[in-house]
């Protein structure tokens, strides 16, 4: 009943929130009278702030339209290269008449985003795509809203989502270079694993970011919930069916409603500060603030439904029964062996205040690809960044975008050229401390000690953080 209590909620709302932006322009709009009495930039401000409250966030565009590449802007246009029913593979494919900027695209390496099915749509790696699309040609996996597939379209498993993955990979090529973000580090890791296991060739390299390989290290709220419910808990309270006003009527599914107030739990001391902030903001004028909030809650509050089968197995198999790092997790009948991976390159990332997938907890992944040569493991802590510092906003351009680069490079043939003079350029003004660091095999990783340092920076900072993507 909570689902349909919660679309007859929206129902009501929307009228009054189409009525607060009627409201908000009429205050505001300098041809209106309304705009010339006393107060009228505080009435416009008010009310466009609960129509932003009350309005429905639908899924964002990517609007990426070009791109720049070899000092020549280029045209980019989405294409559907692979659907699937709960997952599409979108390519950006770029063209341009320049003849110099065509044989550098040519010549550019092919790069997977496998992004996170965890409430959020996959534009939210809006500005991972943007900067990896300069130099990569670029696919992503487009994850559906599970409201929107039939019941006979069939379940999605974790299983399922593996074999996506599995075949997204052959569909592009085993030359290509496999970028997971956030959740999809467990199941990208285990269809690699598989392929590796079956002979098949795996992709040249795998960056993982922020993900929870192993949660039990260091474990954050995110964590701690998945960890202390039981599984009946979680299939008994947070799992409902699709209303009838849906494609997926009857489906069952873990709503992104609920993912997204469980989001707000986490900090909501800085998001009612941050909504105080853009009232001010608009009643001041400051319109290049207000834009920044408007892009990043239009994104933020935009959620999918997860389909119910995937996301208690996920809870089951990588919160609870920890199976991939415990070397019990089957997939099809057949075992998950990261050690089986012997000829793919592994970078991890984690951000220093990130409070979902917690310190230790990516670079887990190295003690199990145990048959990836030590001299091709790196691993790389990003200093200040939280979460979404490390995909996206100024520490991911300035910072993670180049070490992601130069890692793809140095195993891209024909590109190690190129790729040594970045790394002795970049290495004048990179301190080492900030560079991805080849991994000693024999030193276990440390998860208490980085703990206590990032803890000991989040309480430095909290105070002046806001919402942002950026980190």
């Amino acid at each position: 009943m909570l689902y349909q209590w919660y679309e007859t909620q929206r129902a009501l709302l929307s009228p009054f929130a189409e009525f607060a932006s009627a409201t908000a322009k009429l205050y505001s709009n300098k041809l209106s009278p309304f705009a010339t009495l006393p107060g009228s930039p505080r009435i416009s401000a008010g009310f466009d702030l609960l129509n932003r409250l009350a309005k429905e966030y639908e899924k964002p565009e990517f609007n990426i339209h070009s791109v720049r590449v070899a000092d020549t802007d280029v045209a980019v246009q989405e294409r559907v290269a692979l659907e699937k029913p709960f997952c599409r593979l979108l390519r950006f494919k770029r063209f341009t008449d320049d003849v110099t900027a065509l044989e550098t695209m040519k010549s550019q390496p092919t790069v997977l985003l496998v992004a996170p099915l965890s409430g959020h749509h996959s534009t939210l790696l809006r500005e991972t795509v943007r900067a990896m699309l300069s130099g990569h040609k670029v696919f992503i996996t487009d994850w559906t809203d599970a409201r929107m597939v039939p019941v006979d379209a069939g379940p999605f498993h974790l299983d399922d989502y593996v074999h996506y993955v599995q075949e997204f990979i052959r569909h592009i090529g085993p030359d290509v270079h496999v970028i997971s973000v956030c959740q999809p580090t467990v199941p990208v890791l285990a269809a690699i694993s598989l392929m590796a296991s079956a002979g098949e060739r795996t992709p040249r390299t795998m960056t993982m970011m922020g993900g929870p390989i192993d949660a039990r290290l260091c474990p954050t709220a995110v964590n701690n919930l998945a960890m202390n419910k039981s599984h009946e808990w979680f299939e008994n309270n947070v799992i409902y069916r699709v209303s009838v006003n849906y494609p997926g009527a009857g489906r069952r599914v873990y709503p992104g409603f609920l993912q997204h107030t469980g989001f707000i739990s986490m900090n909501p001391d800085r998001h009612l500060k941050s909504h105080y902030d853009y009232f001010l903001d608009l009643v001041r004028g400051d319109d290049s603030s207000v834009e920044f909030h408007r892009d990043f809650y239009d994104e933020y509050n935009a959620v999918l439904d997860m389909p119910a089968e995937y996301y208690l197995d996920t809870i089951k198999t990588v919160f609870q029964e920890f199976a991939l790092v415990n070397g019990t997790w089957k997939v099809g009948g057949q075992l998950v062996r990261p050690q089986d991976i012997k000829d793919s390159a592994l970078l991890t990332i984690e951000g220093e205040l990130d409070d979902i997938s917690g310190a230790g907890q990516t670079r887990a992944a190295h003690g199990l690809c145990t048959g990836i040569p030590k001299e091709r493991q790196f691993h790389y802590d990003v200093e200040g960044a939280g979460h979404y510092g490390i995909f996206s906003g100024r520490r991911w351009r300035e910072k993670v975008y180049p070490e992601v680069a130069k890692f793809i490079a140095r195993y891209e043939p024909g590109q190690q050229a190129a790729q040594a003079g970045s790394v002795a350029k970049l290495s004048d003004a990179t301190p080492a401390k900030n560079k991805p660091q080849p991994i000693e095999l024999d030193q276990p990783v440390a998860p208490r000690a980085a703990a206590a340092r990032r803890d000991s920076s989040v309480a430095r900072t909290r105070a002046a953080r806001k919402p942002r993507r950026g980190g």
